[in-house]
């Protein structure tokens, strides 16, 4: 693997592209200023501006949501996990149809491994713009978003339609629904009366992990596994998430059988490979080839973690009830 090689491989917090329509309520006040950022894979962007950073398949994608101050994301739902961490700012967090069953608000470093089957939304309510990054099950994504009644009908008043084609149009611009394609259905009574509504308890106990407890965990000299069949959450969403501190760090080079992924949370991490050295900052990105001898660890004195993702061979679908 060559320098030149693997740079293609790394996205740079400063290099990542945004796309400010990504979604269905991407002209609805109080979500307008959202900024949706897709880093690997195809992820579940319903717009055409949607910038992919690295296309290669990995078992799962991985994303980041941006937002200023008071700026929200509608409430939707996935078929395949959506996993976030808090990488800058303070947010809130609240699910339900119409965002009333329960909420939690998370500071940086924090992790949310949301269930499947449930509405959710989120909020930045920090005083500047913040940044949360995501990990969604499967290459495909679960096939997209499944948005609460009341979002597309507001998001009809704005100018934008999502056809059954999974494809956004914005009259705004002109579009209409091609031939053939109709609007995308408003869930029944029915379905919404099969999704999902747990309790504050099953939601914050069950899915929700704090960095600094992960951090005094990772002062044993291990990397604490987050996510996984034997994490701090329990679940198989088709990838495992560890949380590396620089005292589980481990100089000895490993290998993995495919594509794993470096995101760091605190400090400047160094990557050494077979074929050259690149240095990591938060909000980076690295996609690391399969069955390349590699390790990470700090370059600089200070705090410093990172979180480590890897797919198993789970199916990626609903949350594990194991």
């Amino acid at each position: 693997m060559t320098p030149q090689d693997m740079e293609a491989r790394i996205v740079r917090y400063g290099d990542l592209q945004p796309c400010k329509t990504a979604f269905i309520d991407a002209h609805t006040p109080g979500s307008d200023q959202k900024e949706n950022f897709t880093i690997i894979g195809g992820g579940v962007s319903e717009s055409p501006d949607q910038h992919v950073h690295i296309a290669i398949p990995h078992g799962f994608n991985i994303g980041a949501a941006g937002q200023p101050p008071h700026c929200r994301n509608s409430l939707h739902n996935h078929r395949t996990a959506e996993v976030f961490f808090i990488l800058k700012g303070r947010w809130r967090f609240f699910w339900g149809e119409h965002g009333d069953l329960g909420e939690v608000v998370m500071e940086e470093g924090d992790i949310f491994n949301i269930p499947t089957n449930i509405f959710r939304g989120f909020e930045n309510i920090g005083t500047d713009y913040g940044m949360i990054m995501a990990i969604l099950g499967g290459d495909d994504a679960g096939g997209g978003v499944i948005w609460a009644p009341h979002v597309i009908k507001d998001a009809k008043a704005h100018g934008l339609v999502l056809g059954d084609n999974g494809k956004l149009y914005d009259s705004k611009k002109g579009q209409n629904l091609p031939d053939g394609i109709k609007p995308m259905p408003l869930l029944t009574q029915d379905e919404l009366d099969k999704v999902d509504k747990p309790t504050p308890m099953d939601v914050i106990g069950g899915y929700v992990r704090r960095y600094l407890d992960m951090k005094a965990l990772g002062r044993s000299g291990k990397p604490v596994k987050v996510i996984g069949e034997k994490g701090l959450i329990r679940d198989k969403p088709g990838f495992e998430v560890d949380l590396i501190t620089r005292e589980s760090a481990s100089e000895e080079k490993h290998k993995h059988d495919r594509p794993s992924v470096l995101m760091p949370m605190h400090g400047h991490w160094r990557v050494d490979y077979d074929g050259g050295s690149v240095t990591l900052a938060p909000g980076d990105t690295m996609s690391v080839p399969e069955n390349l001898m590699h390790t990470a660890v700090p370059s600089m004195t200070g705090e410093a973690s990172l979180y480590h993702v890897v797919a198993t061979d789970d199916a990626a679908g609903a949350t594990w009830k194991g």
